[in-house]
């Protein structure tokens, strides 16, 4: 007998990156994903590493928004010798990071595939920084799922619409009352 489903979906979690903490609430796109977050529809919380790089400098707005974030804690014990790090680290920079933030995107992708969650980033894919994390998620793609806010946010909705027209076709055989979160999220 199938059943209706529960409103949280069944996806991974999702982390977001440091360039997508929407400290104005100024990206529709990220308020969308937050919305849903805050409707316990999907998961989201952010790498060590992203939530300490959005902490940084002295911009308050900012700083509130990134302490209501949720982070994993893996960076501080992250294995930079490890296989899978080493090879996250070649896949994105070839020659190995150079510095800082290159060492810090690593450690973020590296954190998102730890935990088997979706990264969503604007980092790369676009005129002015054609490599990045976007620009080689097909080269990342045998260890984590990468997406743009504005992929993330179509994904979403794909399986909200599976998830609702599933529980319409159960209250239909069934005789059951549909949620009444069904059609509004």
């Amino acid at each position: 007998m199938i059943e209706m489903q529960r409103r949280m979906l069944y996806t991974p979690i999702f982390h977001i990156d440091t360039n997508l903490i929407n400290a104005r609430c100024s990206l529709p796109t990220m308020n969308q994903i937050e919305k849903w977050a805050a409707d316990e529809i999907i998961l989201v919380n952010m790498s060590g590493v992203s939530f300490k790089e959005a902490f940084a400098g002295n911009n308050a707005t900012r700083t509130k928004k990134t302490l209501a974030q949720l982070f994993t804690l893996t960076d501080e014990n992250i294995d930079i010798t490890c296989k899978r790090y080493r090879e996250i680290e070649n896949t994105i920079f070839p020659g190995g990071a150079k510095n800082q933030n290159q060492q810090n995107d690593v450690k973020i992708i590296y954190e998102a595939a730890h935990w088997n969650a979706i990264l969503i980033t604007h980092d790369g894919a676009s005129k002015s920084q054609p490599g990045g994390i976007l620009g080689r998620r097909d080269k990342l793609r045998g260890f984590v799922q990468i997406l743009s806010d504005t992929e993330a946010v179509e994904f979403v909705r794909r399986k909200i619409a599976e998830r609702d027209a599933l529980n319409r076709l159960v209250a239909k055989e069934t005789g059951e009352r549909l949620p009444t979160w069904v059609g509004d999220d």
